[in-house]
């Protein structure tokens, strides 16, 4: 035999059966090393093994004997049945014994991989334990690891790359009929700055907190990263660094870009599908709004979400400092998206409930940013979106001195920056105000302005205190003060779910005014005791089927809902609509 016979001989034991220890090669596997390409074929129907590793209908060791029979499970499990509460106990001991949070988030994103109803029931019952968990404050150090930590990829990403073909990236996701899409471009991610593509852990966040909290079907959320470069220069020098590798696009190849990207969306998934920014720089994120509040669905979480919950804090802070928001000063630490946010929500809220303009209730609102008060003769220098709260004043550079001419009854920190709320300022507020009234918003717990115990002692126990991210209850004078916590998460879960069940084709500020006061009717005598402006996460399925409620009425009350006819009962309609995560019986 000729050694070209051999060779071919050989070649045809391999590819076909005589290689792999004579099993016929199907799947391609002892060709893939070579250049030869093979096609990734899949099994279509869930069961047996595929159905296991499918984390939509997965239920581990819940599946019954039954099932295992009728599914080829049998063998690939162990014989035990648990039940679903079991799984839940068993998975809630392992999270607790990890003593590093960022453990905890793994383990959770793990599972969520694995069994996605699992993965909702221990968030929707462990809500209080797990939120810090799933979203802020470890989500900031896993976006800032995602290099490190990623496993499997999350969600969509579009990149400069795909432009031209952003349409076809779409038409690549599984799911067809999506209802929330939360989109990032990294550049301001928490208070942490630029982490470019590594903001994916937000959107999937934001997005598994649609599902546990406001009771959006997991399929209808789609996660997207935009990915334009970064600016950060430890990324670009990381050689595990998993997103573009070139200093971030602006102006118009930027605009460009997410142009395309909302047309696309739009074409894809109609009219009434939600967009919601997350995380954008200051400039794209007003301008973005801006753009397309007027042809899209759209929502921006730090600018509007962050308004609506603090004015909800504020709302229902009154019943303990009392007086109307009209009869109180507001100082702002911070002038981005969320101060300034917050600010106009304040401002159209005691405009809609004193009839007096706008104009005029914005001058019992004042921000401080980088460079001290914002005054009208620094007005040239501003950018538009701080132009409307330069009042007269003679220029102030210092929060302290600030604090000691505006003498404002509520001091809100959006500043990103920690520790600026000193025990001097702190001080300040308590000497003038019996309750001082002190949120410290910026997010993580390392960039508050100060700390619940700071907050509580500095006011010598008088401060209402709230916080962006949680803070532990504080024991000051033999008395326990339960910090609140005005996290977005009260908010935009319940407010997701009232667009949607509603059909509403725009987002109106006064939908976001309803939700704020849906919030503040949901805190109890029993809170308002223990010094809390917000209720307990705890009932926070109830809590959002009301905001939903509320949302959904204003839309259908200003012919923005097209779901018709409106129904009668909304809350009980809002509860009809959550997604809940138990396991279905299989045939």
């Amino acid at each position: 035999m000729s050694g070209g016979d051999m060779e071919a001989k050989l070649k045809a034991e391999i590819n076909g059966g005589g290689g792999g220890g004579g099993v016929e090669d199907v799947y391609g596997e002892d060709r893939a090393s070579e250049d030869q390409p093979i096609t990734p074929w899949t099994v279509s129907v869930a069961s047996g093994y595929t159905l296991l590793r499918d984390p939509r209908h997965n239920k581990g060791l819940a599946f019954t004997d039954k099932e295992r029979d009728a599914h080829y499970l049998t063998g690939l499990l162990p014989p035990a049945l648990f039940s679903q509460d079991l799984q839940e106990k068993r998975l809630m001991n392992i999270l607790r014994e990890y003593k590093v949070p960022l453990q905890r988030y793994i383990a959770m994103m793990d599972l969520q991989e694995r069994n996605e109803k699992l993965f909702y029931k221990l968030l929707i019952d462990n809500v209080e334990e797990l939120l810090p968990v799933v979203y802020t404050p470890t989500v900031g150090e896993a976006c800032q690891k995602y290099g490190s930590i990623f496993r499997r990829p999350q969600g969509l990403y579009i990149s400069l790359k795909e432009k031209g073909k952003i349409l076809e990236v779409l038409k690549n996701w599984p799911e067809k009929s999506i209802q929330v899409i939360v989109v990032t471009d990294g550049e301001r991610i928490l208070g942490l700055g630029d982490l470019g593509c590594q903001g994916m852990g937000i959107p999937v966040g934001k997005l598994s907190l649609y599902t546990a909290l406001g009771g959006v079907r997991p399929s209808a959320c789609l996660p997207i990263t935009i990915d334009v470069g970064t600016n950060n220069k430890k990324l670009l020098e990381d050689e595990f660094y998993i997103g573009l590798k070139q200093n971030r696009a602006t102006g118009q190849e930027y605009y460009e870009l997410l142009e395309e990207f909302m047309s696309a969306v739009k074409q894809n998934y109609g009219e009434k599908v939600l967009i919601q920014f997350e995380d954008f720089a200051n400039h794209n994120a007003f301008e973005l709004l801006a753009k397309y509040r007027t042809t899209h669905l759209v929502f921006n979480d730090d600018i509007q979400g962050t308004a609506s919950v603090v004015l909800s804090g504020l709302v229902s802070a009154l019943k303990l400092i009392g007086g109307t928001l009209a009869d109180h000063t507001f100082l702002f630490l911070g002038a981005g998206e969320a101060g300034t946010g917050i600010a106009e929500l304040i401002a159209l809220e005691i405009s809609k409930k004193t009839n007096a303009p706008l104009e005029e209730t914005r001058k019992k609102i004042w921000l401080v940013d980088s460079k001290g008060l914002i005054v009208s003769s620094r007005k040239e220098s501003l950018q538009h979106f701080k132009k409307p709260w330069a009042h007269d004043h003679e220029p102030i550079k210092e929060l302290l001195a600030a604090v000691k001419a505006i003498k404002p009854t509520v001091l809100i920190g959006t500043s990103g920056v920690g520790q600026t709320f000193t025990k001097e300022v702190v001080e300040a507020m308590a000497s003038m105000n019996e309750k001082p009234l002190i949120l410290a918003l910026s997010n993580p717990t390392s960039q508050s302005e100060c700390t619940a115990e700071e907050a509580y002692t500095w006011s010598e126990g008088r401060a209402i205190f709230a916080s962006g991210s949680p803070f532990d209850p504080v024991e000051y004078n033999g008395k326990v003060f339960v910090p609140g916590q005005a996290n977005n998460a009260y908010i935009f879960p319940g407010f997701g779910l009232g667009l949607i069940m509603s059909g509403t084709i725009r987002v109106h500020d006064d939908m976001l005014l309803a939700a704020s006061e849906a919030l503040a009717a949901q805190v109890t005598e029993e809170n308002y005791a223990k010094g809390l402006i917000y209720p307990p996460f705890t009932n926070i399925r109830k809590i959002s089927a009301h905001i939903a409620a509320k949302v959904a009425a204003k839309s259908y009350e200003l012919g923005l809902a097209s779901r018709l006819p409106r129904p009668e009962d909304l809350v009980k309609y809002a509860e009809s609509c959550m997604y809940t995560p138990i396991y279905g019986k299989y045939r």
